[in-house]
């Protein structure tokens, strides 16, 4: 039922995202015969260099007349848009990357992740992966992604712009984890409270994202549907009780649970990226909504966000070059939020601190209760801020540091919230890019209980 439902959504969006880019700016005649004649007569001129510089500068291409916002908008060049079969774009613009991660919850794992930023050969306006992991603890995971950008234009001279800010996305997945960790409900629970057990989770998102009322303009908003099965058992960590003896209760509430959450979120965002800001601020308020879900009633997430990003002179660079479309800056970013629950939820559903995005030195789902605040700051700089190539097609952008603290707290209500013991953790942050859309990060975490290190892609707000 549940696959079929997803499939169905998939199939809407995939015919919704096809008819608000009917009549925009694509390359027109894409089925015509002659034009793939043309794409593959094209294979044998096509330039890797062309539209980047070899130093990994990439020149700001000029914009076409009436583009608003162009400080959203996002340059491929023609050298990373290659003609021709997967096979052969390979390297190009679609990818076999072995993967390799630590969180401490579930081991270190390794896999292989298969990306293609040029889905369909719709000249970048579509992204797909699949990637399939295992870790030294047991979990296994799979999962399937899509993404297509609503605005896209095509540049006289060569390249595509891709509006950032506006999308459809979709995706499937299912995990297996045995050594799930959970250490009880609020901001008093000690790291001996801890307790394992096995998590087999499935689930789907679909989602639409729209700037108002213009391409790239600071109002956007976001609606979705997310879908999630939970089936619980005992846990595999040796030396640690199972959940299921240690709390009974909350552990056969939130077993063989299903829920589906309506997602709806409004912001306000003045920076000049979604993915790697370098000035500018946000502010954002969302509710998930759970309609339907296992026992009576319903729920909801209530989420209250904010961050800003502020430049500062480079450390190990001169900041590169105005006429360049992503040249190294250093910033500083601040950035918090608060959560809060009504309704009845399991506790993998309750809000949590620890992990990859909060308090980074401690484990994942450290903290768990009813509601929370979290506040960051980082200092993030380039070290090598022109990378380096590892043949014609793929060049680590540029490779960077951060500097990090976090603190938070949780509770059992919103009002409780400034009584709890406050939490925090610091440490430092590796990070390279492939492009401006395209981060990766592994953090080393220090608190009260130790070291913490995660691998993630993306920044951590």
């Amino acid at each position: 039922m549940k696959q079929t439902l997803f499939m169905a959504i998939v199939i809407i969006l995939c015919l919704f995202s096809s008819s608000l880019s009917r009549g925009q700016e694509e390359k027109p005649g894409a089925a015509d015969p002659e034009e793939r004649s043309h794409e593959v007569a094209s294979l044998s001129s096509f330039n890797p260099h062309e539209g980047l510089g070899k130093d990994g500068r990439i020149p700001r291409p000029e914009l076409p007349e009436g583009i608003k916002n162009p400080e959203r908008w996002r340059y491929v060049p023609e050298g990373r848009i290659k003609p021709g079969t997967i096979l052969q774009r390979f390297t190009v613009s679609n990818f076999i990357i072995p993967s390799v991660f630590y969180e401490q919850d579930i081991g270190a794992g390794a896999g292989i992740l298969l990306f293609d930023s040029d889905f369909r050969q719709q000249r970048r306006r579509e992204f797909a992966g699949t990637g399939f992991t295992y870790t030294t603890e047991g979990q296994k995971a799979v999962g399937i992604g899509w993404r297509r950008y609503l605005n896209h234009r095509e540049l006289e001279n060569g390249g595509v712009i891709l509006e950032e800010r506006s999308m459809v996305q979709a995706g499937v997945g299912y995990s297996r984890t045995l050594t799930r960790r959970f250490f009880g409900i609020g901001p008093d629970t000690t790291a001996d409270n801890e307790t394992s057990y096995t998590d087999e989770a499935s689930g789907f998102i679909v989602s639409l994202q729209k700037t108002l009322p213009d391409p790239g303009d600071d109002l956007l908003f976001s609606l979705g549907l997310t879908g999630y099965r939970h089936n619980l058992s005992p846990g595999r960590v040796s030396d640690r009780p199972t959940t299921d003896a240690a709390f009974p209760g909350l552990f056969n509430a939130a077993d063989s649970f299903d829920i589906l959450w309506v997602n709806g979120m409004l912001r306000y965002d003045t920076r000049d990226s979604q993915h790697t800001p370098y000035k500018g601020w946000m502010i954002e308020a969302s509710v998930d909504g759970a309609p339907t879900k296992t026992g009576r009633g319903t729920a909801a997430i209530y989420k209250v966000s904010g961050n800003m990003v502020k430049k500062v002179p480079g450390l190990f660079h001169d900041g590169g070059d105005a006429n360049e479309e992503h040249p190294p800056t250093d910033v500083l970013a601040l950035g918090g939020h608060v959560h809060w629950t009504e309704g009845d939820l399991p506790f993998w559903a309750l809000p949590t601190l620890g992990g990859s995005q909060t308090l980074r030195g401690y484990i994942a789902n450290r903290f768990t209760d009813r509601a929370l605040w979290h506040v960051s700051a980082e200092y993030r700089f380039w070290v090598f801020p022109r990378g380096f190539s590892l043949n014609d097609s793929i060049r680590a952008e540029r490779l960077g540091l951060a500097l990090f603290y976090d603190a938070g707290t949780v509770a059992p209500a919103l009002h409780a919230l400034t009584s709890a013991e406050t939490y925090i953790s610091y440490g430092l942050s590796f990070r390279f890019t492939l492009e401006r859309m395209a981060l990766f990060r592994a953090d080393v975490g220090f608190s009260s209980e130790g070291t913490n290190l995660v691998v993630g892609f993306g920044n951590s707000f």
